[in-house]
């Protein structure tokens, strides 16, 4: 899925086309919002929460960049996860549909055509642990988020996600995120019942009138003084979750630090952003000389960490991020003939079943929103993660979680 997610290619032409015409409905559909709750069907082992296989269909209308283009154009291009025999057995079996519809390879899309693409989703596992309610009132529940649950449905992970989990345990048809916290990073989240609540504290972000606080644990001795780092930070491009320094093209954003504790290995530190960029904390940390100790992306324990510091190498990053990737099944043919050595491979969509969990250590990057603060509120998590306390010692080997 990583490269599925750094890398789009070219178009090429496969074969003779043909047109479908069909009228169909106008507007645009998510498949975040589909209601398919009922297929969440959870069970725990080994310390995770883990989903049984099902099916699901990913379904939306044509963008105006795919008019013009084949079918199987268009997912070579837009989903790279699989490769191109896998989409011609797709659309051959009928998985892929254009107008609900079974379609060709060569069938060429036009304006406002409904593709779907019917799959059976095999979700990662997330740790077992609960989604704790610090406190609930008629328009929204404050939880503490555990580390390795995803927000919201997205990429590879849907039923294992906070949303939805929330809606499958508590009986919400919807519920609304106020706050997003990376799928590693665990603490604090508003989640609103209405829209009437999200729209109030949507207005509250607007504003500026709500403030952050997370802990961290960093590489090495953080200085004593608090710092404030307002340097510049990039996005590497829509396609890629990398951020970086950029004096000439980086958005303006800065963050306080405050140490609060140093080991001798490492340090325990505040962090208070006064702006809200993506991976802020970590990108200002990784450029002050103290990353947060396990960050599989921006640590010192990446195959790409001496590159990331040099200009002109984000390239090289985005390069050696796809080499040691860790292995993913949807990079995977399903086509292909198990034998020995190969992983076992699930009996209805032949994708391979992971040959193990994954380990604890993996599962939470040392970054924990700890409390937030508007004009007339304050929450805070009632606790801290064990790498937060004086008496942790599991930094003496660092194990980066996963990204």
């Amino acid at each position: 899925m990583l490269r599925s997610l750094l890398f789009k290619t070219l178009y090429t032409a496969h074969g003779q086309v043909r047109f479908l015409h069909q009228n169909t409905k106008k507007g645009y559909t998510s498949f975040r919002k589909a209601n398919d709750i009922s297929t969440a069907d959870y069970y725990f082992e080994n310390g995770l929460r883990k989903v049984k296989p099902y099916f699901f269909s990913f379904e939306f209308y044509a963008k105006v960049r795919m008019y013009g283009e084949t079918v199987l154009d268009i997912f070579l291009r837009e989903y790279r996860g699989r490769t191109e025999r896998y989409y011609r057995y797709a659309i051959e079996k009928g998985m892929i549909t254009v107008n609900r519809k079974r379609t060709t390879a060569d069938t060429v899309i036009q304006h406002n055509d409904f593709i779907s693409h019917t799959v059976h989703r095999h979700e990662p596992p997330v740790t077992d642990k609960a989604i704790e309610i610090i406190e609930e009132d008629q328009n929204m529940f404050v939880i503490n988020k555990p580390a390795s649950i995803q927000v919201h449905p997205s990429g590879r992970y849907r039923h294992n996600t906070v949303v939805h989990i929330m809606r499958k345990e508590l009986n919400y048809n919807t519920l609304f995120p106020l706050n997003r916290l990376d799928r590693i990073t665990s603490g604090l989240m508003l989640i609103s019942k209405n829209t009437q609540q999200a729209d109030k504290m949507a207005q509250e972000m607007r504003d500026g009138d709500i403030r952050k606080e997370y802990i961290c644990r960093v590489t090495g001795e953080f200085p004593f003084n608090p710092i404030v780092c307002s340097e510049p930070i990039k996005t590497l491009g829509y396609t890629v979750n990398l951020n970086y320094v950029d004096q000439e093209g980086g958005k303006s954003c800065s963050t306080l630090f405050e140490r609060l504790s140093y080991n001798g290995r490492t340090s325990l530190v505040r962090c208070q952003p006064l702006t809200g960029r993506t991976h802020q904390i970590r990108v200002h940390l990784r450029y002050l000389g103290y990353p947060i100790a396990n960050d599989p992306m921006y640590g010192y324990a990446t195959a790409w960490s001496d590159q990331l510091d040099q200009q002109g190498q984000i390239q090289n990053v985005i390069q050696s991020m796809i080499e040691n990737a860790p292995y993913d099944y949807m990079d995977d043919d399903p086509l292909i003939v198990s034998s020995s050595g190969l992983p076992t491979r699930c009996q209805v969509c032949r994708v391979p079943v992971p040959p193990s969990d994954p380990v604890p250590a993996q599962l939470a990057l040392w970054l924990h929103a700890y409390k937030y603060s508007g004009k007339h509120w304050t929450f805070q998590t009632p606790h801290l993660p064990l790498w937060a306390h004086d008496s942790f010692q599991q930094d003496h080997h660092i194990i980066p979680a996963s990204f």
